[in-house]
């Protein structure tokens, strides 16, 4: 089976299942399925395909997102964790020396990310709070090199910014995923994607790289940029 590396090792790849090019990554946890995805051995690893219409991460790679953001070791914040899907395959990238905070505010969402990925992964540490206030998590220690931000609320990217404000290294980077009907359900979503990249930039973020994220996700689109 024919593989291809993504970035700096060999941690997520591209590679051949059903006659379809899929992403997968290395699993942290063998054996271990999150979300019902297969499991894959090449040349003696165990790999976990990557699914776009359940991962908007995923999506954005396949869309042609030029910096993953990445890299094994690096410590991530991760906003709107739900039961872990994305945040799984995170955690597969970063690592056994890399760590993923997972920001989850319904308490019964959380203990599914706890008993289907926090528990067979050293690497993740679930927090219970809200995103609006991130000086009251309890469990971060030290600056992120990546947040993600993943939630459905109308000011999504002023909980962004001000989460990068107190936990993002200085040049670190924001990976937003814009929901649109989240923001105004009757606002062109192209519209509320350039409004939210105004917002970024004037709190002093250089965008990198706008991703609309159709057809996997319809108005949604993905804003990577570095503080």
């Amino acid at each position: 089976m024919e593989r291809k590396s993504i970035g700096e090792g060999s941690r997520i790849i591209r590679l051949e299942v059903d006659g379809q090019i899929r992403l997968a990554t290395q699993n942290l946890a063998p054996n271990i399925s999150v979300y019902g995805e297969k499991l894959i051995v090449v040349d003696g690893q165990e790999y976990r395909v990557w699914d776009p219409f359940r991962s908007k991460l995923a999506a954005a790679i396949l869309k042609g997102l030029k910096d993953i953001g990445l890299k094994e070791g690096y410590r991530v914040l991760y906003l709107g964790a739900s039961t872990g899907t994305t945040l799984s395959h995170i955690s597969d990238i970063v690592g056994e020396r890399g760590v993923v905070f997972g920001v989850e505010f319904s308490a019964r969402v959380a203990r599914e990310l706890i008993e289907h990925v926090a528990k067979y992964r050293k690497n993740v540490v679930p927090i219970v709070a809200d995103a609006r206030h991130p000086r009251s998590y309890p469990s971060i220690y030290g600056k992120v090199d990546l947040v993600y931000c993943d939630i459905a609320q109308p000011d999504q990217t002023n909980i962004a910014v001000e989460n990068c404000r107190v936990h993002l290294k200085k040049e670190g980077s924001l990976m937003l995923i814009v929901k649109c009907r989240s923001i105004d359900v009757a606002m062109e979503p192209s519209l509320i994607v350039k409004q939210e990249v105004a917002k970024l930039k004037e709190n002093g973020f250089k965008i990198n790289q706008v991703i609309e994220l159709e057809p996997f996700d319809k108005d949604h689109a993905l804003i990577h940029a570095t503080q």
